[in-house]
């Protein structure tokens, strides 16, 4: 399984955007968490069905089903590389991503990813993502 870490939002404007782990704490869903990472027209491509969730407030309705199911799903993302531009405030996340059932713990999900980040207002902010799912 991934390297487990604390939710982190994100680093201060001149570090790159920092690996995040989407899952409720205490029961509770992050959805406050969450909703300050994502650029207001923020796009991302599902790994399994190509899926488009386009803009922010789609993304944060997903992600309320999710949290509100019986047989949620925890993900997380564990970056491979991380490239900072030196001429504009973007950088591009590669890495890996897997779903276990929070019930068990089993794997039912894994795959790839990347993500484009956007430094908006002195915070990174994705402005898009898509997912590849491999197992």
């Amino acid at each position: 399984m991934p390297r487990k870490s604390r939710h982190d939002v994100c680093r201060r404007p001149r570090d790159p955007p920092a690996p995040r782990r989407l899952q409720p704490r205490a029961g509770r869903c992050h959805l406050p968490a969450i909703g300050p990472l994502l650029a207001p027209d923020a796009i991302l491509i599902a790994g399994t069905d190509s899926a488009l969730l386009s803009g922010r407030k789609a993304q944060l309705l997903a992600w309320k089903r999710e949290f509100a199911a019986p047989d949620r799903t925890l993900y997380t993302r564990t970056p491979d590389s991380i490239v900072a531009s030196t001429v504009e405030p973007i950088a591009l996340e590669h890495g890996q991503w897997q779903g276990v059932s929070a019930a068990t713990g089993h794997p039912l999900a894994a795959g790839a990813y990347t993500a484009k980040w956007r430094m908006i207002d002195g915070e990174w902010r994705i402005e898009g993502e898509i997912f590849l799912t491999l197992s």
